[in-house]
Protein backbone atom coordinates (compact mmCIF):
# COMPACT_ATOMS: atom_id res chain seq x y z
CA UNK A 1 0.00 0.00 0.00
CA UNK A 2 1.29 3.43 -0.93
CA UNK A 3 1.73 5.99 1.79
CA UNK A 4 0.04 9.40 1.55
CA UNK A 5 3.40 11.04 0.87
CA UNK A 6 4.11 8.60 -1.96
CA UNK A 7 0.71 9.31 -3.54
CA UNK A 8 1.28 13.06 -3.26
CA UNK A 9 4.73 12.68 -4.79
CA UNK A 10 3.28 10.78 -7.75
CA UNK A 11 0.56 13.41 -8.18
CA UNK A 12 3.09 16.23 -8.08
CA UNK A 13 5.37 14.54 -10.60
CA UNK A 14 2.53 14.02 -13.06
CA UNK A 15 1.56 17.67 -12.77
CA UNK A 16 5.14 18.80 -13.27
CA UNK A 17 5.71 16.73 -16.40
CA UNK A 18 2.21 17.67 -17.64
CA UNK A 19 1.34 14.01 -18.17
CA UNK A 20 -1.64 14.05 -15.82
CA UNK A 21 -4.99 15.32 -17.09
CA UNK A 22 -6.44 17.49 -14.28
CA UNK A 23 -10.00 17.13 -15.51
CA UNK A 24 -10.35 13.51 -16.53
CA UNK A 25 -7.82 12.17 -14.02
CA UNK A 26 -6.18 10.09 -16.73
CA UNK A 27 -2.52 9.85 -17.62
CA UNK A 28 -1.72 11.18 -21.09
CA UNK A 29 0.58 9.02 -23.15
CA UNK A 30 3.85 10.46 -24.37
CA UNK A 31 2.70 10.76 -27.98
CA UNK A 32 -0.30 12.87 -27.03
CA UNK A 33 1.85 15.28 -25.06
CA UNK A 34 3.45 16.50 -28.28
CA UNK A 35 0.06 17.48 -29.74
CA UNK A 36 -1.35 19.24 -26.67
CA UNK A 37 -0.45 22.92 -26.64
CA UNK A 38 -2.77 23.96 -23.82
CA UNK A 39 -3.67 22.36 -20.50
CA UNK A 40 -6.71 23.52 -18.51
CA UNK A 41 -6.75 24.64 -14.91
CA UNK A 42 -7.63 22.16 -12.16
CA UNK A 43 -11.07 20.65 -11.87
CA UNK A 44 -11.84 22.10 -8.44
CA UNK A 45 -11.18 25.63 -9.66
CA UNK A 46 -13.58 25.20 -12.60
CA UNK A 47 -16.24 23.79 -10.29
CA UNK A 48 -15.99 27.05 -8.32
CA UNK A 49 -16.07 29.22 -11.47
CA UNK A 50 -19.03 27.49 -13.13
CA UNK A 51 -22.37 25.92 -12.29
CA UNK A 52 -21.25 22.47 -13.45
CA UNK A 53 -20.39 19.47 -11.30
CA UNK A 54 -17.06 17.64 -11.55
CA UNK A 55 -18.73 14.84 -13.51
CA UNK A 56 -20.30 17.27 -15.98
CA UNK A 57 -17.00 19.10 -16.47
CA UNK A 58 -15.20 15.84 -17.20
CA UNK A 59 -17.82 14.93 -19.83
CA UNK A 60 -17.60 18.39 -21.41
CA UNK A 61 -13.81 18.28 -21.42
CA UNK A 62 -13.69 14.92 -23.17
CA UNK A 63 -16.02 16.28 -25.85
CA UNK A 64 -13.97 19.45 -26.19
CA UNK A 65 -10.72 17.50 -26.53
CA UNK A 66 -12.33 15.25 -29.12
CA UNK A 67 -13.08 18.27 -31.31
CA UNK A 68 -9.95 20.23 -30.35
CA UNK A 69 -7.12 17.81 -29.49
CA UNK A 70 -4.59 20.61 -28.93
CA UNK A 71 -6.77 22.17 -26.23
CA UNK A 72 -7.77 25.38 -28.05
CA UNK A 73 -10.04 26.25 -30.96
CA UNK A 74 -9.35 29.07 -33.40
CA UNK A 75 -12.03 31.01 -35.24
CA UNK A 76 -11.92 29.01 -38.47
CA UNK A 77 -12.34 25.72 -36.61
CA UNK A 78 -15.13 27.24 -34.53
CA UNK A 79 -16.92 28.35 -37.70
CA UNK A 80 -16.50 24.92 -39.25
CA UNK A 81 -17.99 23.17 -36.20
CA UNK A 82 -20.84 25.68 -35.91
CA UNK A 83 -21.75 25.41 -39.61
CA UNK A 84 -22.64 21.75 -39.10
CA UNK A 85 -25.68 22.84 -37.08
CA UNK A 86 -26.95 25.17 -39.82
CA UNK A 87 -26.25 23.45 -43.16
CA UNK A 88 -29.15 25.25 -44.84
CA UNK A 89 -27.63 28.72 -44.41
CA UNK A 90 -24.43 30.71 -43.99
CA UNK A 91 -23.53 30.78 -40.30
CA UNK A 92 -20.01 32.23 -40.73
CA UNK A 93 -20.81 35.82 -39.72
CA UNK A 94 -22.87 34.90 -36.67
CA UNK A 95 -20.23 32.34 -35.68
CA UNK A 96 -17.64 35.14 -35.88
CA UNK A 97 -19.66 37.24 -33.41
CA UNK A 98 -20.23 34.22 -31.18
CA UNK A 99 -16.54 33.33 -31.22
CA UNK A 100 -15.66 36.86 -30.09
CA UNK A 101 -18.09 36.50 -27.19
CA UNK A 102 -16.46 33.21 -26.12
CA UNK A 103 -12.93 34.58 -26.62
CA UNK A 104 -12.78 36.30 -23.23
CA UNK A 105 -9.06 37.06 -23.51
CA UNK A 106 -9.41 38.50 -27.02
CA UNK A 107 -6.42 36.48 -28.25
CA UNK A 108 -8.00 34.73 -31.21
CA UNK A 109 -8.39 31.39 -29.44
CA UNK A 110 -10.99 29.79 -27.19
CA UNK A 111 -9.66 27.40 -24.56
CA UNK A 112 -11.67 25.03 -22.39
CA UNK A 113 -12.07 27.58 -19.58
CA UNK A 114 -13.41 30.20 -22.02
CA UNK A 115 -15.82 27.67 -23.45
CA UNK A 116 -17.13 26.16 -20.23
CA UNK A 117 -17.48 29.46 -18.33
CA UNK A 118 -19.61 30.94 -21.12
CA UNK A 119 -21.58 27.71 -21.47
CA UNK A 120 -22.25 27.73 -17.74
CA UNK A 121 -23.72 31.23 -18.00
CA UNK A 122 -25.83 30.35 -21.03
CA UNK A 123 -27.19 27.12 -19.55
CA UNK A 124 -27.10 27.60 -15.78
CA UNK A 125 -26.58 31.31 -15.12
CA UNK A 126 -29.03 33.68 -13.49
CA UNK A 127 -31.33 35.66 -15.78
CA UNK A 128 -29.20 38.77 -15.22
CA UNK A 129 -26.00 36.88 -16.09
CA UNK A 130 -27.53 35.44 -19.26
CA UNK A 131 -28.76 38.86 -20.35
CA UNK A 132 -25.35 40.42 -19.66
CA UNK A 133 -23.71 37.71 -21.78
CA UNK A 134 -26.20 38.35 -24.60
CA UNK A 135 -25.49 42.09 -24.38
CA UNK A 136 -21.78 41.41 -24.74
CA UNK A 137 -22.53 39.34 -27.85
CA UNK A 138 -24.58 42.14 -29.44
CA UNK A 139 -22.06 44.84 -28.43
CA UNK A 140 -19.74 43.92 -31.28
CA UNK A 141 -16.99 46.47 -30.63
CA UNK A 142 -17.29 46.07 -26.82
CA UNK A 143 -17.67 49.79 -26.13
CA UNK A 144 -20.51 49.35 -23.66
CA UNK A 145 -23.48 50.12 -25.90
CA UNK A 146 -25.37 48.58 -28.81
CA UNK A 147 -25.78 50.72 -31.92
CA UNK A 148 -28.27 50.29 -34.75
CA UNK A 149 -25.43 49.21 -37.02
CA UNK A 150 -24.33 46.50 -34.58
CA UNK A 151 -27.86 45.19 -34.11
CA UNK A 152 -28.44 45.21 -37.87
CA UNK A 153 -25.26 43.15 -38.35
CA UNK A 154 -26.37 40.67 -35.68
CA UNK A 155 -29.91 40.29 -37.02
CA UNK A 156 -28.71 39.99 -40.63
CA UNK A 157 -26.19 37.31 -39.62
CA UNK A 158 -28.98 35.34 -37.90
CA UNK A 159 -31.17 35.54 -40.99
CA UNK A 160 -28.23 34.42 -43.16
CA UNK A 161 -27.64 31.52 -40.81
CA UNK A 162 -31.27 30.39 -41.01
CA UNK A 163 -31.10 30.27 -44.80
CA UNK A 164 -33.22 31.43 -47.73
CA UNK A 165 -35.71 28.58 -47.40
CA UNK A 166 -36.87 29.46 -43.91
CA UNK A 167 -40.63 29.35 -43.43
CA UNK A 168 -42.16 31.87 -43.39
CA UNK A 169 -39.83 33.44 -45.94
CA UNK A 170 -37.58 36.23 -44.71
CA UNK A 171 -37.79 39.50 -46.63
CA UNK A 172 -35.06 42.13 -46.96
CA UNK A 173 -37.16 44.53 -44.88
CA UNK A 174 -37.49 42.08 -41.97
CA UNK A 175 -34.04 42.86 -40.54
CA UNK A 176 -34.75 46.61 -40.43
CA UNK A 177 -38.15 46.00 -38.83
CA UNK A 178 -36.58 43.75 -36.21
CA UNK A 179 -33.94 46.37 -35.36
CA UNK A 180 -36.58 49.14 -35.24
CA UNK A 181 -38.64 47.08 -32.78
CA UNK A 182 -35.54 46.37 -30.68
CA UNK A 183 -34.69 50.07 -30.34
CA UNK A 184 -38.31 51.07 -29.80
CA UNK A 185 -38.40 48.74 -26.81
CA UNK A 186 -34.84 49.08 -25.46
CA UNK A 187 -33.66 52.65 -26.18
CA UNK A 188 -35.45 54.27 -23.27
CA UNK A 189 -33.90 57.74 -23.55
CA UNK A 190 -34.03 57.72 -27.37
CA UNK A 191 -30.35 58.62 -27.83
CA UNK A 192 -29.77 56.08 -30.59
CA UNK A 193 -27.83 53.51 -28.54
CA UNK A 194 -28.80 50.87 -25.99
CA UNK A 195 -26.76 50.66 -22.78
CA UNK A 196 -26.42 47.61 -20.56
CA UNK A 197 -28.76 49.16 -17.97
CA UNK A 198 -31.43 49.87 -20.59
CA UNK A 199 -31.04 46.37 -22.00
CA UNK A 200 -31.30 44.62 -18.63
CA UNK A 201 -34.25 46.71 -17.45
CA UNK A 202 -36.22 46.29 -20.68
CA UNK A 203 -35.57 42.55 -20.96
CA UNK A 204 -36.46 41.85 -17.35
CA UNK A 205 -39.86 43.46 -17.93
CA UNK A 206 -40.57 41.23 -20.93
CA UNK A 207 -42.02 37.86 -19.91
CA UNK A 208 -41.30 36.32 -23.34
CA UNK A 209 -37.60 37.19 -23.06
CA UNK A 210 -37.42 35.83 -19.51
CA UNK A 211 -39.01 32.56 -20.61
CA UNK A 212 -36.56 32.23 -23.49
CA UNK A 213 -33.67 32.81 -21.08
CA UNK A 214 -34.88 29.84 -19.02
CA UNK A 215 -35.32 27.53 -22.02
CA UNK A 216 -31.93 25.84 -21.69
CA UNK A 217 -31.83 25.52 -17.89
CA UNK A 218 -30.42 22.14 -16.87
CA UNK A 219 -30.14 20.97 -20.47
CA UNK A 220 -27.00 18.98 -19.60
Amino acid sequence: MKSRSQEQSLSDSRELDRSHDPLTGSVIDEGELFTVSYRPEGLDRLVQQTNFSKKELQILYRGFKNECPNGVVNEETFKSIYSQFFPQGDSSTYAHFLFDAFDSQNNGAVNFEDFVISLSIILRGSTADKLAWAFNLYDINKDGCITREEMTDIVTSIYDMMGKYTYPCINDSDAKEHVDNFFRKMDQNKDGVVTIDEFLESCQKDENIIQSMMMFDNVI
